[in-house]
């Protein structure tokens, strides 16, 4: 997909935070470019295009992932399922453990994806890929099928695609 000037404006308003969670992490902060109207809009275009009327219903992948997916959804005209960390759920369906680029994590979903839903995974990052490799198997395990991951940025650095498989990224770093 070429630049266009407001995908060029949304990637610009992305912050590098040094250390942060963690030393030696650079979070990256994507609230400027949540403000920003057309840049955001841009995103969410951008995010659906690969992908448009191929899939049900999103899943969002919490946390920052859920800001993206609901606009993603609506947009989009379909659902959106929270893909949420371990025990922020009252009945989950599934789970799944995984390693972060910082530590460890499981993540889980309600029976809310059926046997042959179309799924489109929604995050904000992908850096090391077991969150985005643990949704896949979620999605999975209740029968839905994922037809697409996409997500606004890729840590080039780490390993993530080799993990995760293939990732429709609007931006690296």
């Amino acid at each position: 997909m070429p630049a266009t000037e407001p995908l060029i404006r949304a990637e610009s308003l992305i912050r590098t935070i040094p250390d942060y969670p963690e030393p030696g992490i650079l979070f990256r902060d994507i609230t400027p470019m949540l403000a920003d109207a057309a840049a955001l809009r841009a995103v969410i275009d951008a995010l659906i295009e690969p992908f448009a009327g191929q899939f049900d219903v999103v899943g969002g992948i919490e946390a920052r992932g859920f800001l993206l997916a609901g606009a993603v959804a609506t947009v989009a005209d379909v659902g959106l399922i929270p893909i949420r960390k371990a025990g922020k759920l009252p009945l989950p369906a599934a789970s799944v453990a995984y390693d972060l680029e910082y530590g460890s994590a499981a993540i889980e979903v309600h029976d809310d994806i059926t046997p042959g839903m179309r799924v489109l995974l929604v995050d904000d990052v992908l850096a090391t890929g077991g969150t985005i490799a643990a949704a896949k198997k979620l999605v999975a395990q209740l029968g839905g099928e994922v037809v697409g991951t996409a997500v606004l940025m890729e840590l080039t650095a780490l390993p993530g695609r080799n993990v995760a498989g293939e990732v429709h990224a609007l931006f690296e770093a």
